[in-house]
């Protein structure tokens, strides 16, 4: 799946915050892309406030064009994130936007004790399904948390609001790889994230 140059992600990141304050202004964004943006892909746009999470929202399976869903997907974070209340625009400039553009997710086709030896920590995010169920965690969240495979999959499970160990009994195990682009500080200097620390 073609890779966005940092170009293609500072435009990524300023169009999420552009969404966002444009959105918060009473106004709704319809900017258009063209060349990777015009194509469809997974996209999650991620919020924090002082390094605290302050919304993450997304779309893990490529539904929209590229420039509509980062759009749609900034303005979700910021509004409709049922963990927090949503954004008000004086915050904007205490928060930093993030842009993580997904490759499509793949089935983990293992035995499930083997599941772990498939998930690669700051390379892999992770979708567990199970029944009407489903919950998915970005590659920098296992990262960010420090942790293995084996509690990655378990946090996964209950993001989906399932027993942590779901992964060992039937749940479909998917994974997928993120491509993410920061900024450094609120409207500063955007950079890609290309090494995730473990």
């Amino acid at each position: 799946m073609e890779k966005l140059s940092i170009e293609d992600g500072t435009k990524a990141v300023k169009l999420a915050r552009r969404a966002i304050e444009s959105y918060l202004e009473g106004k709704f964004l319809k900017e258009r892309y063209q060349g990777v943006f015009e194509k469809p892909r997974g996209v999650f746009t991620t919020l924090t406030e002082r390094g605290e999470l302050r919304g993450c929202i997304g779309f893990p399976y490529p539904l929209k064009r590229l420039d509509e869903a980062i759009i749609e997907s900034a303005i979700a974070a910021a509004t409709q994130d049922p963990r927090f209340p949503p954004v008000r625009l004086e915050e904007m400039g205490e928060i930093v936007v993030e842009v993580t553009v997904l490759t499509l997710p793949e089935k983990i086709d293992a035995k499930a004790l083997e599941i772990p030896k498939h998930v690669e920590v700051g390379k892999h995010g992770l979708i567990v399904k199970m029944g009407p169920y489903s919950g998915l965690l970005l590659p920098q969240v296992a990262t960010e948390f420090g942790f293995d495979a084996e509690e990655f999959l378990s946090h996964t499970c209950m993001k989906a609001n399932l027993p942590p160990d779901c992964w060992l009994a039937g749940a479909e195990v998917y994974r997928f790889e993120g491509q993410i682009f920061k900024e450094v500080k609120p409207r500063g200097e955007i950079i890609e994230v290309k090494e995730l620390a473990c």
